[in-house]
């Protein structure tokens, strides 16, 4: 199969270049480089030692979009690209709407115009809103604490029309939990713009000495220890994920819908206690009122990825911690470095 991934150059989708590599899928990727970096893809393919098409295109670009699928065949796609940020959604929620939702409808209506009607749609756990109980299951209610949330699940209703208006389309919606991890060569990792959004880039951050301190956003949730609790997976299963998806639509039509997530929630401290160990250093952090848009606890219940994809993550938290700072200490700038 011949796979286009959008988004392919950011954290998830170059883990996943990789996975789709050596099971020996072919990729083209397409990515506006907005908030990745094209050495990622060059380290993908030193890694699996294997070549692919690169399109430095963005999905708000219609005609340069169809040009892409009018020089290939593909037989399906993997759909990252977007922004990604709870906090920045917060503050900018038009571009978020506009990015997201606008660039997948062009992406959909060239797809249907090339008669490519197989699609992995990158969704998030944040489409369960703030859950009345845990573990989440897939059929739980939908609603959303903020934009990046919102536009994901808008996302979600659309390609399920879809298929209701055209039974050849075969859909998977993954919704993930929160990854985290690198690659074990520490040749690719998470590698943020700026100051980070995600908890375990900023704490390794702060263990390399980029930055001073981890801002912990709230001591008073109804959490073992006040911190939030989320539910992380490893980058590496995650991609594995996405494999497993490809194959259950290769036959199938319809829409299908995961949890990708390990069932295991993690509080804010016990991130920083597990990194400190796999870093050999304390890591220095401070307690700050909570942020817009967080929640106090969110895990999967990943029982149905596990009974109809065969997919079960494999890294514990040692092993996220692990890699991370394997990536980190070899890339204390990331890609620039």
């Amino acid at each position: 199969m011949n796979i286009l991934v959008t988004g392919g150059a950011g954290y998830i989708g170059s883990h996943t270049c990789v996975q789709l590599l050596d099971a020996g899928y072919d990729i083209a990727v397409l990515d506006n480089l907005d908030n990745s970096c094209e050495e990622s893809l060059n380290r993908v393919k030193q890694i699996t030692g294997k070549d692919f098409k690169f399109y430095e295109v963005d999905l708000l670009d219609y005609e340069a979009t169809d040009k892409v699928f009018a020089e290939n065949k593909f037989d399906a796609v993997i759909h990252f690209a977007g922004l990604k940020a709870v906090g920045e959604s917060c503050r900018i929620p038009l571009r978020y709407y506009h990015n997201n939702i606008t660039g997948t409808l062009n992406l959909l209506d060239i797809m249907n115009k090339h008669n490519v009607k197989k699609i992995v749609f990158s969704s998030s756990a944040t489409v369960y809103g703030d859950p009345h109980t845990v573990p989440i299951k897939e059929d739980f209610p939908l609603s959303c604490t903020n934009p990046y949330g919102q536009t994901k699940l808008d996302i979600e209703y659309i390609l399920k029309d879809l298929s209701k208006s055209d039974p050849e389309w075969g859909v998977i919606l993954l919704r993930y939990f929160n990854p985290v991890g690198a690659h074990e060569s520490g040749m690719i990792g998470e590698d943020p713009n700026g100051i980070p959004n995600n908890l375990i880039p900023y704490i390794s951050q702060v263990a390399i000495g980029k930055l001073e301190c981890l801002s912990v956003f709230g001591d008073d949730y109804d959490t073992k220890d006040g911190t939030g609790v989320r539910d992380y997976i490893h980058v590496v299963d995650l991609a594995d994920g996405h494999i497993k998806a490809l194959e259950k639509i290769k036959d199938n039509t319809g829409v299908f819908i995961y949890n990708l997530g390990t069932g295991v929630g993690y509080s804010v401290l016990d991130m920083v206690k597990a990194f400190s160990k796999a870093c050999g250093k304390d890591v220095k952090y401070k307690i700050v009122d909570r942020r817009p848009g967080d929640i106090a606890s969110c895990y999967a219940d990943p029982a149905k990825a596990k009974a109809e994809l065969g997919f079960e993550a494999t890294h514990n938290l040692d092993d996220m911690c692990r890699d991370t700072w394997n990536w980190q200490s070899k890339n204390p700038n990331g890609y620039k470095g």
